[in-house]
């Protein structure tokens, strides 16, 4: 390690994204192996032996899942606290064990077989990373946090509902049918509740009995289909309606 770090890190180099340093590391890499003599192999370098190599290497049956795993118990807040930062979770998993798989660019929060949480990974500290979605059954039974809870400060809204947000207004029976609107998401998914947005506004209306109107129409099963009946089968002579037939049977009765 201190090897590599002397012959590609000193001095010390800024990058501006993750990607940006592994693009240029795995460059570097490149061209030092093209120069570099092999240290048993002298007259070949470093790259051709690899070449030479490759073919008796195993392949890769899939790429490799690198990661560092640990256990976090979760607040009453929903939160974890990981190297030196907190990251929310699902507000399902409160006050419970959850284990963290950190890899280089983001966290994956699991409960058992669930994830509960990801999050791109932040290398400073002191910071609290909100996710709103993990507050969303909280939210429901208390709508009045959408306007004052840390997590809904500067939401960032999918562009549907953060129309019909806007045409809502402000004020208490604003957040209750907004959070109505929202609370629809635990039960049909971000995408139905969003296309059903669109549709209530393309009418002019900003109604959160109409949304939840179209949501329920959408879950509706498929009407059957009409039998379709082939000439063989239909009738020759249609039934003809004749309630007079009930008296004949009347008389059939009384005559037995």
């Amino acid at each position: 390690m201190q090897t590599i770090r002397g012959r590609f890190f000193q001095p010390r180099l800024r990058f501006a994204s993750l990607e940006e340093l592994n693009g240029w590391l795995e460059a570097e890499c490149r061209r030092w192996a093209e120069r570099q003599a092999h240290p048993e192999q002298g007259e070949l370098t470093v790259a051709q032996v690899l070449e030479i190599e490759r073919s008796a290497l195993q392949p890769m049956l899939g790429p490799f899942d690198g990661f560092n795993e640990s256990e976090h118990a979760v607040t009453g807040t929903c939160l974890i606290s990981f190297d030196r930062n907190r990251y929310s979770v699902l507000s399902t998993v409160a006050r419970r064990t959850v284990q963290v798989r950190a890899y280089a660019d983001r966290i994956v929060v699991r409960c058992g077989e669930e994830v509960v949480a990801e999050h791109p990974r932040y290398f400073g500290r002191n910071r609290t990373i909100y996710d709103p979605w993990h507050y969303l059954p909280v939210l429901a039974r208390k709508p009045g946090a959408l306007r004052n809870g840390a997590p809904f400060q500067g939401w960032d809204l999918p562009p549907a509902l953060a129309r019909l947000r806007r045409k809502l207004g402000n004020g208490d029976d604003a957040d209750r049918r907004f959070v109505r609107v929202l609370s629809a998401v635990l039960t049909d998914g971000l995408e139905p509740v969003e296309a059903a947005v669109r549709e209530a506004l393309a009418t002019g209306t900003a109604s959160d009995d109409l949304i939840l109107n179209i949501l329920a129409r959408r879950r509706e099963p498929p009407r059957p289909l009409t039998i379709i009946t082939s000439e063989d089968s239909a009738l020759r002579h249609p039934p003809i309606a004749d309630c007079a037939r009930y008296d004949q049977l009347r008389t059939f009765d009384a005559a037995a």
